[in-house]
């Protein structure tokens, strides 16, 4: 992979593209929320809540229709490879706010402004850093907004990172991947199958209390195939993922894109440093790794699964920390911090989040605000968001 080091004429060039509407079309992967299209995605993040592949469930639910998951915007764009050639580059954190359901048939049209970078900075992993700012707004077909995404993305010069890399696993060698034995792989299969969304029963604001947990969502042990299913469904390939002369042709126009696979000799996609552990030893990292969206998506699950169908996942923020490598199993979680009535009769509940390794570390901090149904309303949040169908 090309290698650079940040410098002045690099950070001037970047400056000159502040406020830019950026050019997505290589990056958009889904623009219609059809039946399979949602389904896929559902399913390339694993989650089970029949709510969205179920269009019966659908019409029976507040919403009024089928809908898909709200992560949904994530699958249709949610990234770009962008400025800085030479650096390595991870997600690092996100801001989501979640404006209106998104039913079966929509069409999602997203944009991406630069909101330009901070740094650069000193880091122990890689010499110095600069985090790239963007926000994604995303609209239906009737010019509704539904969603708007916030996010940094961390820039490193990419050979400290590796002799960095190199010395940290000499000196604090971690087992990976991770060598579980066949009676924990029997209880964690048996924790992700006993592990249900709440569904069609409503969490009412007034049985809530401050302090509660939430209910547990574990993913894992992390295989290839969870990040193909993810890729499949509209996940993060940034640009889309092609083959053969499709695939060369784009690496001859953008070099940056692409390395050389030392074991097969096949030219790889950057991004597949999430697959290929060739590449993720290139950014630095010790084997293959999740998406930060990915991650990103399994927040907002374990919110959906918490606050029922009837619910409304509002808000979220999360921190990317740490990696999450293939066979590594995250648990899910958090607990509510505060509750709050708004002046138009919207019951909120405030939260934290994490997600936990089996080391113990969080590798995923985060917040999160969701308007629950209350006893004393006769609308819940779902059916206040519902809209009229155009068909």
């Amino acid at each position: 992979m090309p290698e650079a080091v940040i410098d002045e004429a690099m950070m001037e060039s970047m400056r000159a593209k502040i406020g830019v509407d950026l050019r997505i079309a290589h990056s958009v992967n889904n623009e219609e929320a059809t039946r399979i299209a949602v389904a896929k995605f559902a399913g390339g993040i694993g989650d089970i809540n029949e709510l969205w592949i179920d269009s019966e469930r659908g019409r029976a639910s507040d919403f009024g229709a089928p809908v898909a998951p709200p992560s949904f915007v994530i699958g249709c764009f949610s990234g770009i490879q962008f400025g800085w050639p030479g650096l390595g580059s991870f997600h690092s954190a996100t801001s989501m706010e979640l404006l209106a359901p998104i039913y079966w048939g929509d069409a999602i049209s997203a944009t991406c402004r630069y909101d330009g970078f901070t740094g650069p900075r000193p880091s122990n992993f890689a010499g110095r850093m600069v985090t790239d700012h963007f926000t994604n707004s995303y609209a239906n077909q009737r010019g509704e907004k539904v969603a708007e995404i916030r996010w940094q993305v961390v820039n490193y010069e990419r050979a400290t990172a590796r002799t960095t890399a190199k010395e940290k696993a000499q000196s604090e060698p971690l087992a990976i991947p991770h060598p579980w034995t066949p009676e924990e792989l029997k209880k964690i299969d048996a924790q992700v199958l006993a592990e249900k969304p709440r569904g069609a029963v409503p969490r009412y604001f007034e049985d809530v209390t401050i302090g509660e947990p939430l209910s547990r969502l574990t993913k894992g042990p992390i295989g290839l195939t969870d990040e193909v299913a993810f890729i499949a469904g509209g996940g993060t390939p940034i640009p889309r993922l092609k083959a053969h002369a499709a695939s060369l042709t784009d690496y001859a126009a953008h070099p940056a894109w692409s390395f050389r696979d030392p074991v097969t000799g096949a030219q790889e996609p950057i991004y597949s440093v999430h697959y290929n552990k060739a590449a993720a030893n290139a950014m630095g990292v010790t084997y293959s790794y999740d998406v930060g969206f990915q991650r990103q998506c399994w927040q907002i699950q374990l919110m959906t699964h918490w606050a029922g169908d009837a619910g409304w996942v509002d808000h979220l923020e999360a921190q990317y920390r740490g990696f999450v490598y293939l066979s590594d199993v995250i648990e899910l979680g958090g607990e509510v911090t505060a509750k709050e009535i708004t002046s138009d009769g919207e019951h909120l509940v405030h939260l934290t989040t994490f997600a936990r390794n089996q080391r113990g570390d969080d590798v995923m901090p985060g917040k999160a605000t969701v308007a629950l149904p209350s006893r004393g309303s006769s609308r819940t949040p779902a059916a206040r968001r519902a809209r009229v169908l155009d068909v």
